[in-house]
Parts: C-alpha cells; sequence; structure tokens
C-alpha cells in the first residue's frame, strides 16, 4: 500500500497556489501530479487541512460500536439466534450490518456464542 506524501511537500504545493500559481503549475514544480495539488488544495480550501487522511485500518466499526447496547439487548434476548437473524432482527430497526461484523463485534466485546444443549447437533457432528 503506497504512503502518503509528506505534510511538508503539501504544504509548499498549498502555499504556490495561495501566492498565484495556479495548481497544475504548482505540481509541475514540485513533482506531484495536477490530481494531487487539485485535492489537496481543495481539501485545504474546505477543510482547512493539509495533513493527509488516515489510511487503512478500520473505517466501519464505530458505527455498529455505537449501537451495542441494541446488538447486546437483542442478541441476550435469544441468544441461539443466528447471526443471520440476528441481522435480520437489527434490520428492523434500521441497523444494516454484516454477518462478519457481528462475528467480530462478539469477538472485541468477548462475547462468545457456544451451543447450548438445546441446540441441534450438526450433521457433520454425528458418527
Amino acid at each position: 500500500m503506497p504512503s502518503a506524501l509528506s505534510v511538508d511537500l503539501r504544504e509548499r504545493v498549498v502555499a504556490a497556489v495561495e501566492e498565484g500559481a495556479s495548481r497544475r503549475q504548482a505540481a509541475k514544480r514540485f513533482g506531484v501530479s495536477p490530481t494531487s495539488a487539485i485535492r489537496w488544495y481543495e481539501s485545504f480550501a474546505q477543510e482547512g487541512r493539509i495533513a493527509p487522511k488516515p489510511m487503512g485500518g478500520d473505517q466501519r466499526s464505530q458505527t455498529i460500536e455505537a449501537q451495542a447496547d441494541l446488538i447486546v439487548s437483542t442478541y441476550e434476548a435469544k441468544p441461539e439466534i443466528f447471526l443471520t437473524e440476528l441481522q435480520e432482527k437489527l434490520a428492523e430497526h434500521g441497523l444494516w450490518v454484516g454477518r462478519s461484523s457481528l462475528s467480530r463485534f462478539f469477538k472485541r466485546h468477548g462475547i462468545t456464542r457456544k451451543k447450548t444443549p438445546a441446540t441441534r447437533p450438526s450433521r457433520i457432528g454425528r458418527t
């Protein structure tokens, strides 16, 4: 994965544009693509931000964590619920999450979803 270019370079490109150079001229002068210069200046003009946004990592768990109480209460109401069923119940409340996201949520919170004696054994486990 490529890394972001330095903040110093970004500052110099933005400063050149602020001093009157076009974005394409500034890009050529500092050896960056015109698209990068345009994006850097736009983010500076709109948000006042020169530094790059964070790259990689978890981008979606914040949405799920904000609804942790709903997820846990729905799960605790019926602990033997399958992830697909839990996904459907949460969708009824307006929370659209994937099964793998739910699985990672339970792992982060240390909730194990072990089968109980009341749960039918799988056909594979039978001899």
